[in-house]
């Protein structure tokens, strides 16, 4: 088996496009062999709903689109990011009781916690970002 696998989709910077994402995680996932039915999958796959709607509406039109990445390395380590051109990052907004919108980090944070994980962003060469969750993984990795 090899030390690192990769896999990764660039998709248009469009609301349909957030189920896009997360139909290609799972299906990756499952390639490497993670049940579909688990806690773990239900909390990537709602990590990643997040970050692909952050990377769709917070972008404000000015990245065309977003690109997600996996890499899971030595079978220990799964890594999950989304990328935009745009130069803001994410950032805590102050979670008020009428408000709809904008506690996506909070949740991807408290996901990654919960699953004893981190979440980084890095720059990017072009000016953007990659928001990562970095997750422990203790599947065994298929073919």
């Amino acid at each position: 088996m090899a030390d690192h696998q990769e896999a990764s989709v660039t998709l248009p910077s469009d609301p349909v496009s957030v189920s896009s994402a997360r139909r290609y995680v799972a299906r990756v996932l499952t390639e490497w062999g993670l049940a579909i039915d688990t806690e773990f999958a239900d909390s990537v796959r709602l990590i990643v709903s997040e970050l692909a709607t952050n990377a769709v509406q917070h972008t404000f039109g000015q990245s065309p689109t977003f690109t997600v990445d996996l890499r899971l390395e030595r079978e220990e380590q799964l890594h999950l990011g989304v990328t935009d051109s745009h130069p803001r990052w994410p950032r805590r907004l102050p979670a008020a009781v009428q408000q709809d919108n904008g506690r996506g980090m909070v949740i991807i944070r408290c996901l990654a916690k919960e699953c004893g994980g981190r979440l980084t962003v890095t720059p990017t060469a072009d000016g953007g970002k990659t928001v990562w969750i970095a997750l422990p993984w203790s599947i065994p990795v298929q073919g």
